[in-house]
């Protein structure tokens, strides 16, 4: 799992500053509700109509056991004691209130983890199979290729504000367990009939109103060409 350095932890530390100021500007009626939309969204903070709702980026589903008790606290100190695994292996606390959300940002900092890119129209969390790394059935471990994929697309401004949000997973076994068929790159590590590793390339798979199966773009991209196929 990828560590921060100290330049990532600098750069999460301050956006929970510039996120925190921002909810200050807002409480006190300097922001409209329209211009604190995409501030609060960049920061993975929905206002639904009962409480606003959190979502926390867990990248490719990977915590550690640290990660996990600070996930714990938030939720007993923040919310009602739980919070909710969604589709895309992240969590979601339902009941905090805009105000506390500054310091939620805060305390998952000290973790290493972050809000950022969990909602609004960007590329969301790359999901893969749950059981990366110990599958039997799987080619090789897809994960380091995930966070590859996250951090190219973290932060990058092409990337913040896409017409719709944006949807990748990455798959190495012959079990689709990461429904990866149904995302808008769906990415099958897989061996050419010279034996290297590459990605099958599918695009424009989808849920929704109308779910969609992606279609085969490269049958074959070699792996260090990946971003840039």
């Amino acid at each position: 799992m990828y560590q921060y350095n100290t330049v990532d932890q600098k750069i999460v530390d301050e956006r929970v500053e510039q996120y925190r100021r921002q909810v200050e500007r807002y409480q006190a009626g300097q922001l409209s509700e329209e211009e604190f939309l995409p501030l609060r969204l960049q920061n993975g903070l929905y206002v639904q109509t009962q409480a606003p709702m959190l979502r926390v980026a867990i990248p490719y589903g990977t915590l550690n056991s640290k990660q996990v008790r600070m996930l714990g606290h938030i939720a007993r100190k923040y919310d009602k004691g739980y919070g909710h695994i969604s589709t895309r292996q992240n969590i979601q606390y339902n009941w905090p209130t805009i105000e506390s959300s500054p310091d939620i940002l805060a305390d998952l900092a000290t973790v290493q983890m972050h809000a950022i890119q969990t909602s609004g129209n960007c590329i969301r969390n790359t999901t893969t199979d749950q059981l990366a790394g110990v599958a039997k059935d799987e080619l090789v471990d897809p994960r380091p290729y995930c966070e590859i994929i996250r951090q190219w697309s973290t932060f990058h401004p092409e990337f913040a504000y896409l017409p719709r949000k944006f949807k990748i997973a990455v798959s190495s076994s012959e079990t689709d367990r990461a429904a990866t068929k149904l995302h808008d790159i769906a990415l099958f590590l897989v061996k050419n009939e010279n034996g290297e590793l590459g990605f099958q390339v599918d695009v424009g798979g989808g849920q929704g109103r109308t779910p969609i199966i992606s279609k085969t773009l490269y049958d074959w991209v070699p792996v260090e060409d990946i971003l840039s196929c």
